[in-house]
């Protein structure tokens, strides 16, 4: 179950087309899905893209404002929240990124531009054990990731699941907060393994 809405990477390096795409709706098997506010399963999710899905996504629909270099889709995924595409130059490159921001807040598009600033700013390449999870999630297949029914504990229904190996035991559930470092290094590409984790979530 996610209710947060702070700023939060779910996807580490850039992310291709296909991928675009796929990360649009992380959360599309949720059992909870067309019930209530999902507001806050969306607010603040953000993750680069190249130049090539940036100019693709302007040039399917007029959107629904252009700022500059930064453009807000007109097809809301919910309620107030919607797409929206940035240019930001960070250490003199310009690099492009997708977020989704709750326009119902006037200053969410700005407040994301500055947590993206702030974070692509780290002088060195670090990732939070909460980067850790959203890039897992983000990155793993639908048949191998999921949400806790009702066999689980009541308290753990509807949160997050991930499908680990356990050697002789075989594969099995856990949620994808209780990871133990281990699973989370065993679950990341090797060029992610071993980044620090210094960086404030």
């Amino acid at each position: 179950m996610i209710s947060i809405s702070l700023p939060r990477k779910v996807f580490q390096g850039v992310a291709k087309r296909s991928d675009m795409f796929r990360l649009f709706d992380r959360h599309a098997k949720r059992p909870d899905r067309f019930d209530g506010d999902q507001s806050g399963t969306y607010a603040s999710e953000w993750f680069e893209i190249d130049e090539t899905s940036y100019s693709y996504m302007l040039d399917i629909l007029p959107p629904l404002w252009m700022r500059g270099p930064i453009f807000a889709m007109r097809e809301f995924m919910t309620g107030s929240v919607t797409s929206v595409f940035y240019v930001i130059r960070i250490d003199g490159a310009a690099r492009h990124f997708h977020a989704y921001c709750d326009l119902s807040d006037p200053n969410s598009v700005e407040v994301m531009r500055t947590a993206i600033v702030t974070r692509e700013s780290q002088p060195v390449r670090a990732m939070s054990r909460e980067e850790r999870l959203e890039h897992i999630w983000s990155t793993t297949a639908d048949d191998y990731r999921g949400y806790a029914g009702p066999r689980w504990p009541k308290p753990m229904q509807g949160h997050r699941t991930i499908m680990l190996y356990g050697g002789k035991e075989g594969t099995f559930l856990k949620l994808l907060d209780t990871l133990t470092d281990d699973e989370i290094a065993a679950k990341l590409p090797v060029y992610l393994r071993h980044l620090p984790s210094t960086l404030a979530a």
